[in-house]
């Protein structure tokens, strides 16, 4: 890969929403702004009594708001229960997401890195991985990994998969459409020096770009690329 116009047909994958902005929305502006269609596939939804219907509603409106403004082509959402995916049979998860990246077909991943804390993370990343096997000539030719404030980096790397990014998309055009866009979730933005503020979400594209010489990046750990 060496530029954007090889990702071909994109789709970001997000336990929840929110996710795929920290993750990726500076790529995901690029990449709209070039004419790449970009999907969005949000696995799980907060069900009650754990969380409030109306804050369920508003995380919601604030997703689409900010794939709005990212461009996102379409907005899938699958309707399995937040934070407690661990109760919902592998079947059931690998199932239903690959529905919708079966439906998809996209040539690119962007998916949770497996070594998150947040459980949720790892099932749908397996669950990805089951529905990308390269058993048919429409497998993702592309799986890329992104990282999320508050998951990726608070696991025990020396014990659990480390986040060791080797993929870097320069977003310094694009940084102030993501930051404007985690901005549309109010509901989710904390104040600094916590890591979902958007000083931090700033300075982490600061310092990843910092990392290959341009002004603003989003790193990416490359899990498997098949050339054709």
């Amino acid at each position: 890969m060496n530029d954007l116009a090889s990702l071909g047909r994109v789709l970001v994958v997000a336990p929840h929403p929110d996710d795929e902005v920290l993750g990726c929305g500076g790529t995901m502006a690029r990449l709209a702004a070039e004419g790449i269609s970009v999907h969005v596939l949000v696995a799980t939804k907060g069900k009650p009594p754990a969380f409030d219907p109306e804050g369920v509603a508003q995380v919601r409106a604030e997703m689409l708001e900010a794939h709005k403004l990212l461009e996102v082509v379409e907005t899938h959402e699958v309707d399995l229960p937040a934070a407690a995916l661990d109760t919902v049979p592998a079947a059931q998860v690998n199932a239903e997401i690959g529905r919708i990246i079966e439906d998809i077909s996209p040539d690119t991943l962007f998916l949770p890195h497996i070594g998150d804390i947040h459980g949720d993370h790892a099932i749908v990343f397996q669950a990805s991985m089951v529905a990308a096997r390269p058993r048919h000539n429409r497998a993702p030719a592309r799986i890329l990994c992104y990282e999320t404030l508050s998951e990726t980096n608070w696991y025990a790397p020396p014990m659990t998969p480390a986040f060791m990014p080797n993929v870097f998309i320069d977003v310094s055009e694009t940084l102030d459409r993501k930051l404007d866009a985690f901005r549309c979730f109010q509901s989710q933005v904390r104040p600094f020096p916590e890591e979902r503020s958007i000083e931090v979400l700033e300075a982490l594209a600061r310092s990843r770009g910092a990392t290959v010489h341009v002004k603003a990046a989003e790193a990416f750990m490359n899990v498997r690329q098949i050339i054709r």
